[in-house]
């Protein structure tokens, strides 16, 4: 069957009226840095917001903000292991699928938005699009490699059931966007094609520049190096310490200190393996702290490190690390790698003798670090900020009398422009 097109209504030239809802599943809306400035542009452009979102304490600053009407769900009882995941699913499905379809009874849905992981929205992403509602996917990870990352071992038939989840969403929304071309390519294979565009996560750099060190960071002295993000089974933050222990174990460099910053599932483990390695004076864990406090640290920091493992992902933490101007030793993957350029020291992946050794690279070589850093900078500058991307957003989910422009030839939307080559 053919598919039907929905475009997107003229408004002649008037946008508050423009009902935008967006839906968040895996983290609560105060806690989803693209979601928070997906929605600030949205009503920077004048757009209504309306934002389904688990319950969490975090979401306090958006529930009494002008232009924004935010419905929370009950999350989903925290059960470990893939029987919670079917949980968490079927819960939280079924939660957003009731308050979707009560807010397009109640008025007019321009566009509605899901963050996703995971795929299960496309029955009522279907329903919606046949009452004139413009369905968007904001694709921040694949569930197959997700999957896989967190249970190596997992059956092959629930890898390929959760491909065909992909399949099935990709078929039924009107676009996708994604955070790298890699991510773009594999949506696109999966039945998206001509229709999935990318749109880069880097951060508001207006909100970069106004941070300033806090005064309790620079008095603890000795060079720092950061960790930012959530701690769950795949981002393997287990290698971080050990990379910390080498460090710390080569030389003189007990006065080295490593400060992990974020919250999730594994925060807890990873603290009773610091106890264990007796590096307690050494590694720090924040606990979430708002995004003010993740910059405070990130404006004070030496070093960046990251440990992901996963191939496909571009890690959010390094367009971070990059808009402070901060050189980072990460593993040499290709998004990595595409992302980074000439702002990083790379080493083999799962190396993680080798990760440490480009961590004292860094640490120990002030000039080279600062050549890095301002390398990546220029990168972030250039085009991986969010005010350099929020166009291409718009053009997808905002206001507009037209859907967006198709590259002559190619059939499918312009995307975003792509880092700059190292």
């Amino acid at each position: 069957m053919r598919r039907r097109s929905v475009p997107l209504p003229a408004r002649g030239g008037r946008t508050e009226d423009w009902h935008v809802v967006l839906v968040v599943e895996n983290l609560p809306m105060g806690a989803d840095h693209r979601l928070r400035k997906q929605v600030d542009t949205l009503l920077a452009r004048g757009c209504r917001v309306t934002v389904i979102s688990p319950r969490d304490d975090v979401n306090a600053a958006y529930r009494a903000r002008q232009g924004v009407r935010l419905l929370e769900y009950v999350a989903a009882p925290e059960l470990r292991g893939p029987i919670g995941h079917v949980v968490e699913y079927a819960w939280s499905g079924t939660a957003v699928s009731l308050l979707l379809l009560a807010v397009r009874l109640r008025r007019r849905v321009d566009v509605v938005q899901l963050c996703q992981p995971p795929d299960i929205y496309f029955p009522i992403a279907g329903l919606l699009r046949r009452t004139g509602t413009r369905v968007v996917v904001d694709q921040r990870d694949l569930m197959p490699e997700l999957l896989v990352a967190r249970y190596p071992g997992a059956p092959g038939r629930a890898v390929d059931f959760l491909h065909l989840l992909e399949r099935r969403t990709q078929r039924a929304v009107d676009h996708t966007i994604t955070v790298n071309e890699h991510l773009r390519r594999r949506l696109e294979a999966a039945g998206g094609q001509g229709r999935v565009s990318v749109v880069w996560n880097g951060p508001v750099l207006a909100r970069v520049d106004a941070v300033r060190p806090s005064p309790e960071v620079r008095a603890a002295g000795g060079p720092l190096v950061v960790w930012v993000g959530k701690m769950g089974v795949q981002d393997r933050v287990e290698l971080v310490v050990e990379a910390a222990e080498r460090v710390i174990n080569a030389g003189e460099r007990r006065a080295v200190r490593f400060v992990l910053i974020g919250d999730g599932e594994c925060l807890e483990d990873l603290r009773a393996l610091v106890r264990r390695r007796g590096l307690d004076a050494s590694v720090t864990f924040t606990g979430w702290v708002p995004e003010e406090t993740v910059f405070g640290y990130l404006a004070r920091a030496d070093a960046g490190i990251d440990t992901s493992l996963q191939h496909e992902v571009t890690p959010v933490k390094a367009l971070e690390y990059m808009s402070f101007g901060l050189a980072f030793a990460a593993f040499d993957l290709p998004e990595t790698r595409r992302l980074a350029g000439d702002a990083a020291v790379l080493a083999p992946p799962g190396d993680v003798d080798a990760l440490a050794r480009s961590l004292i690279e860094l640490i120990d070589d002030v000039p080279r670090r600062t050549v890095l850093g301002r390398a990546g900078r220029h990168r972030v500058e250039k085009s991986l900020a969010w005010e350099r991307q929020e166009a291409s957003y718009l053009a997808i989910v905002g206001p507009s009398s037209t859907p967006p422009q198709r590259a002559r030839g190619r059939g499918r939307f312009c995307r975003a422009p792509r880092p700059p080559q190292a």
